[in-house]
């Protein structure tokens, strides 16, 4: 059985998405989904925000197919970034590198 990845790849496929689409246009709507996210978030819509976070994580599935990458590429390359970095957090909500 295919995990959610690759079911979001072949559902891509399906529609042309992966084969006629652009990152760009993908990266615009992982923008227009980001702020539907801040909006569930600061209305502490937990439904909402599920479904904007679901649907970011598509678009940011295309953008790695339109590129020929993949997911786990992308978040090890980001957690090696970020692995060794030090800081806290303020009350805020602000991390502080140190």
């Amino acid at each position: 059985m295919l995990n959610t990845i690759e079911k979001i790849k072949q559902w891509g496929a399906d529609r042309m998405i992966t084969k006629h689409g652009s990152s760009i246009s993908q990266a615009i709507k992982t923008l227009e989904e980001t702020t539907e996210l801040l909006d569930a978030v600061n209305t502490k819509n937990r439904l909402m925000i599920k479904d904007a976070v679901g649907d970011i994580m598509v678009t940011l599935v295309m953008v790695t197919e339109l590129e020929g990458l993949t997911m786990d590429e992308c978040l090890d390359a980001a957690y090696e970034e970020i692995k060794d970095r030090k800081g806290y957090l303020r009350a805020d909500g602000t991390f502080m590198k140190v």
